[in-house]
């Protein structure tokens, strides 16, 4: 047998997926892929271990019609198995592992982009000043929508927040 030309052989696929953090179809992808690939690889094996040979004597020795053995035999003898010109699937298995490759790359790209977006999320978090410390104007300046809010409450002549009673209780000095 040829040496495998298969990458999938040289791959750790457990280490693949856990690496890239694959999820979602691209993971089950890469496992149906190495399950073909398996299953292929094990039937080839199994097909190469079958002996090919007839011992024809032996069927002679059993069978009183020598003419059916011998006519066996002929054909058996004249038999040509059908060859196939595989290129074609191994071009789409080609092209498969450049997608899968591709797709790969995708996913470990936009990986890489969420954990800088978390990295600097989690410094801002460090680095933040304690919320008692923020002054209102720091507040508002953060998030304008509370000004706005805050704003259009007023001028519909509400001095309470919705909600707040029940979350907070009656804080009033009456």
């Amino acid at each position: 047998m040829a040496a495998p030309r298969s990458a999938a052989l040289k791959l750790d696929w457990a280490k693949v997926t856990t690496s890239l953090g694959l999820r979602g179809q691209t993971a089950a992808s890469l496992q149906a892929f190495k399950q073909r690939n398996e299953n292929a690889r094990r039937r080839v094996a199994a097909l190469q271990e079958q002996t090919t040979t007839v011992d024809f004597a032996h069927y002679r020795s059993l069978l009183k019609n020598q003419a059916v053995v011998d006519e066996v035999e002929r054909r058996f003898k004249e038999f040509k198995p059908a060859t196939y010109d595989v290129q074609r699937q191994l071009k789409a298995i080609d092209a498969f592992e450049v997608e899968a490759v591709r797709n790969a790359e995708q996913a470990k790209e936009k990986v890489d982009l969420e954990i800088q977006d978390l990295q600097k999320t989690l410094k801002n978090i460090e680095e933040a000043r304690p919320f008692e410390d923020l002054t209102v104007e720091e507040v508002a300046a953060a998030e304008p929508s509370i000004d706005e809010k805050t704003a259009k409450l007023v001028s519909k002549g509400r001095w309470t927040v919705p909600g707040y009673k029940e979350k907070f209780g009656d804080l009033s000095l009456l």
